[in-house]
């Protein structure tokens, strides 16, 4: 079932900025696991709000939940695989919010952790040009993407094997407590900068950085009938994460290139047909290009300009697989600018020999016009 992400944060959909950072903060304080030791429902409600407020607090996403009910990924973020983590995902996002101190006013419980905790790695974002017909029927894309990743000597601790000391004034905890009265306050230690640890011998590869840049190819699956400002979400494929936390996201941002010949509205496309005056008069067939090759259409007798001739099942596929689009083919009747002596001749005997006959189906135009200059 797809989630109503106001509906989890009890907000209107016209809600503003800072409407839906209000009703995050209230329900986050209300639902966090420190509040709520050994409470599954309230778990599960905190990882709800923050996914919400997630997608709600991004204007991007925000705006492919509101058209399309949920938010791109090779699922969907929020609707389709992978789904949200409380530590990983939830408490990375409320932490930013609120900041590492906000465990402190619990009074120091069991899920306050140290600066070397496992950290989530960051997001990376990238624009992806494709072309039309690609868009149409889906492709895949390999990009280069410049991540960082974890040295593979240390693991990203920045220390040769065997180089970690455990410090002896917080016993690796990373935390300086201290009670006054009923309340206990935790600082970072000082001696250790709250990491809990020290770093007595550099990893010769990093040269203790823990970390390196490294571009990386990755392959990337373009579902049907993407759109122009549509976000692909690949997850696991950002920035590392630290001390042993998962990986980021990579965040493709999607732009269509402009077709030649074709306009895209929704699902379906628009060609304009430009033709004679004679053949728009006379009818005519014509072959006309189509996304997948070419079809003969016929135009019938006396058409107008503006006149559609739509073709069932020609347009571009639902990105989400409900169906397909049509394709319109809208006539523009060209009229000659020069003519020389004979077409002239010709037309001026075509003028005497006409009548309002000949121009029925605008014969009530042709009263009203009567009318009005009578």
């Amino acid at each position: 079932m797809t989630k109503d992400y106001y509906e989890i944060l009890g907000v209107q959909k016209n809600a503003t900025e800072s409407e839906i950072k209000k009703a995050y903060r209230k329900l986050a304080l209300q639902y966090h696991p420190d509040r709520n030791p050994d409470d599954k429902e309230a778990e599960e409600k905190f990882r709800e709000v923050s996914e919400a407020y997630e997608v709600l607090s991004d204007p991007q996403k925000r705006a492919q939940f509101d058209q399309y009910g949920r938010v791109f990924d090779e699922g969907f973020a929020g609707g389709g695989g992978g789904g949200f983590q409380a530590d990983d995902f939830a408490s990375t996002i409320f932490e930013e919010f609120f900041g590492d101190s906000f465990g402190d006013f619990f009074g120091g419980g069991s899920r306050r952790r140290a600066k070397n905790r496992p950290t989530r790695g960051s997001n990376i974002e990238i624009k992806l040009d494709i072309e039309f017909k690609e868009a149409a029927f889906g492709t895949k894309k390999t990009v280069d993407i410049p991540k960082i990743v974890n040295c593979h000597r240390c693991g990203g601790n920045g220390a040769e094997p065997g180089g970690i000391t455990t410090c002896s004034t917080c016993r690796g905890t990373g935390q300086f407590v201290r009670r006054q009265g009923l309340f206990s306050i935790s600082t970072p230690c000082p001696e250790c900068n709250g990491t809990g640890q020290f770093i007595k011998d550099k990893c010769k590869e990093c040269r203790g950085e823990g970390v390196y840049r490294k571009n990386k190819k990755l392959e990337v699956k373009i579902p049907p009938g993407i759109e122009s400002g549509m976000t692909l979400r690949i997850s696991g494929e950002g920035n590392d994460g630290s001390n042993g936390g998962p990986a980021g996201d990579l965040f493709v941002h999607v732009n269509v290139k402009p077709h030649e010949y074709f306009k895209r509205e929704g699902r379906d496309i628009i060609l304009e047909l430009p033709i004679s005056f004679v053949d728009a008069t006379l009818g005519t067939t014509v072959d006309v290009p189509t996304l997948d090759g070419s079809e003969t259409v016929k135009i019938k007798p006396g058409s107008q300009p503006g006149d559609r001739i739509t073709l069932k099942g020609k347009g571009i596929a639902d990105v989400q697989g409900y169906g397909i689009g049509n394709m319109h083919i809208d006539l523009n009747v060209v009229l000659p600018t020069k003519l020389n002596k004979k077409q002239r001749a010709l037309l001026e005997e075509f003028k005497q020999v006409s009548d309002e006959e000949t121009y029925k189906s605008h014969k009530s135009l042709w009263d009203k016009m009567k009318t009005i200059f009578s």
